[in-house]
């Protein structure tokens, strides 16, 4: 079996070649001129052929050759050859030096490329290390309709504060409303993303990448501009390590992208997750179906470990998990086609609130029992639940103030599926289409109703006056997701482009809307509409984006908000 030369051995060769062509030149002087298809005309072709002279220099060598031979008659050429006899032409001072410079470049230039000359001239440890990164500049509008509701209360301000007093008699002030109104053009917003990625050993990678944006959300790292031109804030956006013991097997731990195969409609893009995945890939036979699967265990929240702090008697462990497992289909086949299926379960556990025991805040109790069950980050559209059972004070009871906290209603178990296929299209461009399908099994309207002992206090239509009951809640546990992209997938060239256009259908209490797209009807859950967007690269690896989504609120009072962005996005 004929084997390539290593990598190693190039080097040597062209090394051996210039000694080979220096020793013929170091005699060239001593000797005749060259006879007409001499040895010494076939080495320089083959010099010229095996690429270790450029066709400028050969040509020159095979000149001067022909001129030294031109310039001698048979009758002066001295004695008659003898076989077995070698000519050599004689070659100016000046062709020397152009050849060895021309040598020295070439040799150097290869031991740059293939890192076999210099060992010591960097650290070994830059050649295992890679950073990567990218720059987003965005303009964003942001449009609301005028006939929106304008009682859309800001939960998450309530649970990140000291609660709202719900008590008429001693609260007259609303609670922190959203705008649903009043339009917000042209706001000027950057992210960039700045990672560093390590091959520590045969089986063991590490990575660390910093973030821009707001503030802690879980869904965005965009970073508004203005605020007095202040500097902006970074985050530690990941940190995590990978081990693969076994080939198509890997382990990670620490803070890293998402495992799983999704749509932004159940994780946002920009979503990172926290604990231990695993990872696992197999083919099945030469040509056939990629075999894929993921698990995940996620930490959600922790309980305080001084949780009450003003009691001598903490509260038990009550942490919050997200867990699932994926199992799918990467195929190949045919002509260039591409086909992805994947199952999912995810089961988000103990994230739903709590009705508390009783507590007299009006006795100086600083917090109740079920505080800790209010979501750390939300968004909007779940149904929420009030959490405190606020003692009356018995001196006063109408008085009493009511700081309320609230959680989800619901709990939370989905059945998720996605499916995916990419073909040629036309003019050597391709077409994906794309379906997203998800159903929260865990949705049970009576049993949200008994666990908030009917105080819900979103998705709720009791005619006015009315006392409101489980018949009035207004909610649902199904989400979807079609969308098609045509042109090239993916934009790395100057010139690449694509268009896309989508559709979702988000239920109020189909998954937690704490985790999924920030964009689309300002996030959260309770919406539907459209995407339509396009992208095209005017330079390798920087591309304009412009997105419109237009998306209103499926259950409840009116809600649309038209978002529109225009972006370069650059990726290094």
């Amino acid at each position: 079996m004929t084997r390539s030369p290593s990598r190693s051995a190039r080097p040597l060769a062209t090394l051996a070649a210039g000694l080979a062509l220096a020793l013929v030149l170091s005699t060239a002087h001593a000797q005749d001129a060259p006879a007409p298809d001499s040895t010494m005309m076939k080495l320089i072709r083959g010099l010229i052929d095996s690429g270790a002279l450029t066709p400028e220099v050969g040509q020159a060598l095979l000149d001067e050759a022909r001129r030294e031979a031109a310039a001698r008659t048979p009758a002066a050429a001295g004695p008659a050859l003898e076989p077995g006899d070698v000519r050599v032409p004689y070659i100016s001072e000046s062709v020397r030096e152009g050849i060895r410079e021309e040598l020295k470049a070439e040799v150097l230039a290869q031991a740059r490329a293939e890192r076999w000359a210099a060992p010591d001239a960097v650290p070994e440890w830059t050649q295992r290390v890679q950073l990567t990164g990218d720059v987003r500049v965005r303009n964003e509008s942001r449009l609301f309709s005028e006939s929106n509701s304008t009682i859309e209360t800001d939960w998450g301000r309530i649970n990140a504060g000291a609660g709202y007093d719900i008590n008429p008699n001693t609260n007259l002030d609303l609670p922190p409303l959203r705008n649903t109104r009043q339009d917000r053009n042209n706001s000027w917003r950057i992210r960039a993303r700045l990672g560093v990625l390590a091959q520590l050993g045969e089986h063991t990678r590490a990575g660390v990448r910093l973030a821009t944006g707001n503030d802690t959300s879980p869904v965005s790292t965009t970073q508004t501009l203005g605020g007095g031109l202040a500097k902006k804030d970074a985050w530690l956006d990941q940190a995590w390590l990978t081990w693969s013991p076994l080939p198509g097997l890997a382990l990670t731990g620490g803070r890293f992208a998402n495992p799983y195969w999704s749509t932004d409609i159940l994780f946002s893009n920009d979503l990172n997750f926290d604990g231990v995945a695993a990872r696992y890939e197999h083919a099945l036979g030469a040509g056939g179906p990629t075999l894929f699967a993921s698990l995940g265990l996620s930490p959600l929240e922790y309980s305080a470990d001084n949780f009450p702090a003003t009691s001598q008697d903490k509260q038990a462990s009550r942490d919050k998990w997200l867990n699932g497992l994926q199992v799918g289909l990467d195929w190949g086949f045919g002509d260039d086609q591409r086909l992805r299926a994947a199952l999912a379960y995810y089961q988000f556990r103990n994230i739903s609130g709590e009705y508390s025991a009783p507590c007299a805040l009006y006795a100086g109790a600083e917090v109740c029992s079920t505080d800790g069950t209010r979501p750390a980050f939300m968004q909007k559209g779940n149904t929420l639940m009030l959490l405190r059972n606020i003692a009356l004070d018995p001196l006063d009871p109408a008085n009493t103030p009511l700081p309320q906290y609230v959680g989800l209603a619901s709990t939370f178990k989905l059945v998720d599926v996605n499916l995916s296929w990419e073909t040629p299209a036309l003019a050597d461009h391709r077409l994906r289409l794309e379906g997203h399908w998800l159903k929260n099994t865990a949705y049970d309207p009576q049993a949200m109703w008994t666990r908030a002992r009917g105080g819900l206090v979103t998705n709720l239509a009791a005619p006015a006056g009315a006392t409101p009951t489980v018949a009035d809640l207004k909610s649902g546990d199904t989400a979807w997701l079609v969308q098609g992209t045509f042109g090239d997938l993916a934009l790395k060239q100057a010139g690449d482009w694509q268009l896309w256009l989508g559709y979702k259908h988000i239920e109020p209490d189909a998954l937690p809307d704490g985790f999924n797209d920030s964009n689309f009807h300002l996030g959260g859950t309770n919406a539907k509409g459209y995407t339509l967007g396009a992208a095209y690269a005017f330079d390798r690896n920087v591309w304009l984006t412009g997105r419109w989504m237009a998306a209103k609120q499926i259950m409840g009072a009116p809600l649309a908000i038209d978002v529109f962005q225009l972006e370069v996005n650059a990726g290094f």
